[in-house]
Order: C-alpha cells, then structure tokens, then sequence
C-alpha cells in the first residue's frame, strides 16, 4: 500500500479531543485512512463513516480499517453530495476535511494526476466523469485554456501557456500524457523564466487542470454547506487545504456561519506545519488547518454552550 502520512494529524487530533463525548466522525476525505484510523485508535468507543469517490482509495482504506469491524463504514459518493450520501447517519460529533489529492492518486503516475511521473493525461477523481484532463487540454480553445490556468492555478504565464498549448496541438496533435504536457510547457516557458517559478514550472497548471476536471471549488462551497446540516449543537469541524483557492472559501464559510451566531471558530489564523513535519513529509508544506464549533440556535436555547 502507497505510504499515507496525514498532514497535522496531532493537531487534529488536539481539536477533537476539545469535544466532551466523540461518538460519530465523518470524515468526507477518506484517501486512504490514516485520519480515520487515528480517531479509531484514539477515542475507543467513536464511529467513523468514511466518503471518498474513489473506488480503489475505498477498497484500499477499508482493508486498512478493516481491524476495526463495524466501527468502521466507508461510503462511496463526492463529499459535494455528503447530505444524502451520510445524512442518515447524522448528527455526527466531528466532521473532517482533507481537500489535498491523496497519496494513492498523486504518487500513481497512471491516474493522471502527477508531473513528476509519466502516464495518461487524465486527473479524474472518479473516473466515470466525462470530461479528463486530455479533453480540457486538447478541445478548450486558447481564450478558456488560459482562463483555467489563471483561475484555477493562479498561473503568471497563463496566457503564454495556453498559446503555446494551442500551437502544439495544431502542428503535432494531441497532447496524450503528463510527460508530455510537462515537455510542452517546458518548451513554451524561457529557462530565465523557469528558474524564477520557486518550483516546477508545470505544477500550477496541473493544479488548475485538476481543479477544473473535478470541480472542486464548487463541490467545496457545497459540502461545507451541507455539512453543517450533519452537525448538533457542539460539533467540531476541522478542514485542512492546501492552497489559497480553498483556504479563502473555507475562511469565507466560517465566518459566515459565525456572523450568524451558530458557530464560534478556533483558529482566528490558520495552523500551519512545522518545519520538523515539513521535513518528514513535503506534502505538508502548504496545508492550513482550520476548525470550528457548531453552535446551533436550538443547542444555545436547550443546551447552552459548552
């Protein structure tokens, strides 16, 4: 099984320990356990549903958590749709959030998703979706191209890109697989330009292709949305992202909810690695944590805080 590290596990961890009685987890991001296992182990009598879209992340996860019998339920579906795919498990205690690509898809160059190892141009997180990569790179005419690479990957050369992209596919045709959608942006990027990035030149585009096939964005705006529906009066929930396109909507979503008077948010900035897991594990160099207690009206009347 591909090594799964998960990121600011301790402090996590920490965050749910702050709930009085964990009984019900959910954890929307299965991947491939490990923060399900930790909730597992650490608090004896706690279920955990786990979501993921990913068949073989699934099958992989629940053979992991397999030691921990019916404690354990994984559940198939996009956490997009997490009030119908869990709603009639809830309310859940604590609800978690990893919107990182798991190890599994990332460190398999056959799934698409890596510019660091060879294989067919596809990024699909579940892959009966239609649309793949090799489709947005090879049919989406230059203007969206660039609009994708900018939006979605915040790319300074997006624009030079997509041109570029546009000009290959009209003299060689399609461009098939990451090895060689890394190749054309190489060709298309000066060196001076390239060495100026502060990391590979094809990783912000390969961000936003990723982004863009999965929708993620959106499919993050509306699974905060539905998760809060989940929760009673003191859950906990811990989101941990990995870029600026998410954090600023779950930034944006948390104090929203706490503008409303039914949540009260414990990281006024959001917790960050340090440099010792930084260095066990490079995955964890951009993740931001950031959590909340769910407050709801009724909880405040009945129950008042705790």
């Amino acid at each position: 099984m591909t090594e799964h590290v998960p990121v600011l596990l301790p402090e996590v961890l920490g965050f749910l320990k702050l709930h009085p009685g964990i009984e019900k987890v959910l954890d929307c991001t299965l991947g491939l356990g490990g923060y399900s296992e930790a909730v597992l182990n650490l608090f004896p009598g706690a279920r955990v549903w786990g979501i993921d879209q990913d068949e073989e992340a699934l099958y992989l996860a629940g053979k992991r958590l397999e030691p921990f019998g019916g404690r354990f339920q994984p559940l198939r579906g996009n956490f997009g749709d997490v009030d119908q795919i869990a709603g009639e498990f809830a309310p859940f205690d604590a609800i978690l959030f990893d919107i990182g690509v798991s190890n599994l898809q990332i460190s398999e160059g056959r799934r698409g998703f890596s510019f660091q190892s060879d294989g067919p141009l596809d990024m699909r997180m579940d892959t009966g979706l239609e649309v793949s990569a090799a489709t947005i790179v090879n049919r989406y005419p230059e203007k969206e191209l660039a609009h994708i690479f900018w939006k979605y990957g915040e790319e300074r050369f997006s624009r030079q890109i997509a041109r570029g992209i546009v000009l290959h596919r009209q003299k060689h045709g399609d461009i098939t697989t990451t090895g060689s959608l890394v190749s054309v942006i190489r060709e298309i990027l000066p060196a001076p330009v390239q060495r100026k990035m502060g990391g590979h030149p094809a990783r912000r585009v390969f961000q936003a292709l990723r982004i863009a096939v999965n929708d993620e964005l959106a499919v993050l705006e509306q699974g905060l949305e539905q998760a809060y529906r989940l929760c009673r009066n003191g859950s906990i929930v811990v989101v941990v992202s990995y870029h600026s396109l998410e954090d600023r909507i779950v930034k944006n979503s948390f104090r929203d909810r706490h503008k409303e008077g039914l949540a009260k948010i414990l990281t006024r900035r959001p917790v960050i690695p340090s440099e010792e897991e930084v260095e066990q594990n490079y995955k964890a160099r951009s993740a931001k944590l950031r959590t909340m207690i769910i407050e709801t009206r009724e909880g405040k009347e009945v129950e008042g805080k705790w």
